[in-house]
């Protein structure tokens, strides 16, 4: 029996596959109020109720303070990971992150990625896959985009 899927090894990603990803994530108290605060970001925007129903975004109620962006982008790589780093054997680069709609309190996030290129590695049990993920909101509006480099197992390779 395979721990892992039998379709995500290094041989089994193409150029211009696109992948969309089962699972979605609705952004809680938690994913920003306790996440921010661990890493010392104390901007009003996540915290501050009263100055964000003030705000021209036009939000209401406990909707209306941002998701810290840090968080966006863990939560659509992590959405992602089933699919494309099961066989991950190291994360070599992630990077042309952007940050493209905010994301409330409330939203539901979703992931899709675009396998960019494959190519060889100097490891005979591996090669490279660069990926672009996507995360997208309940209403299909892109909020996050960014590329990841990623060292991926060949099927069948024992690694040492």
């Amino acid at each position: 029996m395979s721990l892992t899927a039998n379709d995500n090894y290094f041989e089994h990603f193409t150029p211009g596959q696109v992948i969309r990803h089962a699972r979605g994530k609705t952004m809680c108290e938690q994913d920003n109020v306790g996440i921010t605060l661990q890493v010392l970001n104390t901007a009003e925007a996540h915290f501050n109720e009263d100055i964000m129903q003030k705000n021209a975004m036009g939000r209401s109620g406990w909707t209306s303070r941002l998701q810290f962006g840090g968080v966006t982008i863990a939560m659509v790589i992590g959405l992602a990971m089933q699919d494309t780093g099961e066989n991950a054997l190291t994360e070599l680069k992630l990077d042309k992150i952007r940050l493209k709609a905010p994301v409330f309190h409330g939203d539901t996030l979703y992931a899709y990625s675009e396998v960019l290129r494959t190519e060889n590695s100097d490891r005979k049990d591996a090669g490279i896959v660069v990926f672009r993920h996507y995360g997208v909101n309940q209403k299909d509006q892109v909020v996050f985009e960014g590329e990841r480099t990623v060292l991926i197992k060949r099927q069948g390779a024992t690694t040492s």
